[in-house]
């Protein structure tokens, strides 16, 4: 039996950015994938950076000042970390942080927009609010009806397919196992550890001692704690991408709406994509969610997220729609990520939820953090599992 330091369980951005954190420094890990690498969410998102508050977290802005304040202090130094990334990976990954705009139409939006820059600004993300005549001049491809944006120079776009396949091929060569078509099918906890059993190439299984396990399965992540008796509360939530035709260069920023379901921004090779939440619709077999096929399209969701973009960026109204896809993610009740070790389940760690793509990186690298030291450069409290233990108090 192979004896490691860490078993990686989820070959998406996280599980491979945190395969290669704990390789660097010097950890022996090997990365289980059911798949192939990037094969769910983290490959089938839209590539957006978006550090300013989304509208799905903002909705009960008062309520959840406190929660929303840590994250605000996350987005600043995921900031940092992606302005090194490509550096840091040696390569190319098409990252662009050329700045982000988040708009409002209306009185009430405008004022959502300056209760949230308050909340940013306190915790010294750099966002500016801008009168609609400064929002025109700063970006003359918005539409009348915009009134107010708030501009974050930091926000962008990275290509999804490019970045996780490129932290697995960094962690490979630090010596990290990276092991597909491998699904997990137990996990047992001994005085040693861990005892991980997956499917090899051989199509038998395989059984590896961990002293620490890592659950960055995504959508996956409760049933792979349920291995080890073990509740994660995070639930699939279907969405909707639609990418149109070329354009010449137009839109140099990311657009979000306060108010309305919208994430648009434009490829570098002139298309735009177009998102921000709309619902797709998840499949079922035998009564339960499945993720064996992609959700299905709503017609709705498609018409009406190409109308709010239309709405706000006019240049849509001109170009021919692509494609449309979906996508699964999984989500916690509070929208907050879930980071950190289980504490009924000592070397037990997660990570996994909460806009997993502008910050899996940095997810990745705090929970490799902890792992390694039990310190995280960064507190990550209000993300960790301990707000769910209630569910475990009654496991074996």
């Amino acid at each position: 039996m192979k004896d490691i330091d860490v078993a990686i369980v989820g070959g998406g951005l996280i599980g491979c950015a945190s395969a290669y954190y704990l390789a660097k420094a010097g950890a022996r890990v090997v990365l289980l994938e059911r798949g192939q690498i990037n094969q769910g969410a983290s490959g089938q998102n839209a590539g957006s950076l978006h550090f300013q508050l989304e509208h799905r977290l903002i909705q009960n802005i008062e309520q959840d000042a406190r929660e929303l304040a840590f994250y605000v202090g996350l987005a600043k130094i995921a900031i940092e970390q992606w302005r090194g990334i490509d550096d840091e990976l040696g390569f190319d990954t098409q990252l662009s942080m050329g700045g982000g705009l988040m708009v409002a139409e209306t009185p009430e939006q405008i004022e959502l927009l300056e209760r949230k820059s308050r909340i940013e600004q306190s915790q010294g993300l750099a966002v500016e609010l801008l009168d609609r005549e400064e929002a025109r001049r700063k970006a003359p491809y918005v539409s009348e009806c915009v009134r107010a944006a708030l501009y974050c120079a930091s926000e962008g776009h990275c290509n999804p397919r490019l970045l996780t396949p490129a932290y697995a091929c960094k962690a490979a060569e630090l010596g990290a196992s990276i092991v597909t078509g491998a699904p997990v099918n137990a996990i047992r906890r001994d005085r040693d550890g861990w005892r991980v059993t997956f499917r090899n190439d051989a199509r038998s299984d395989e059984t590896i001692r961990s002293s620490a396990i890592l659950n960055a399965s995504g959508t996956n992540a409760p049933a792979v704690a349920a291995m080890a008796n073990l509740h994660l509360p995070l639930f699939p939530v279907a969405l909707t991408m639609n990418v149109t035709e070329k354009a010449a260069p137009r839109v140099p920023h990311l657009v979000q709406h306060v108010g309305r379901k919208l994430s648009l921004k434009q490829a570098d090779d002139g298309n735009l994509l177009i998102g921000g939440g709309w619902a797709a619709v998840l499949r079922q077999r035998a009564g339960r969610w499945s993720d064996s096929r992609s959700p299905d399209l709503k017609l709705a969701s498609v018409l009406g997220n190409l109308r709010v973009a239309a709405d706000i960026v006019p240049l849509v109204k001109s170009l021919r729609l692509l494609r449309t896809w979906t996508g699964t993610t999984a989500i916690t009740a509070d929208q907050l990520p879930v980071l950190g070790e289980i504490a009924e389940a000592p070397g037990y760690f997660a990570a996994a939820g909460g806009s997993g793509f502008t910050y899996g990186p940095t997810y990745a690298r705090l929970i490799s953090e902890q792992m390694l030291t039990g310190k995280t450069s960064y507190p990550i409290e209000p993300f960790s599992p301990v707000r769910f233990g209630v569910l475990n108090a009654f496991v074996g």
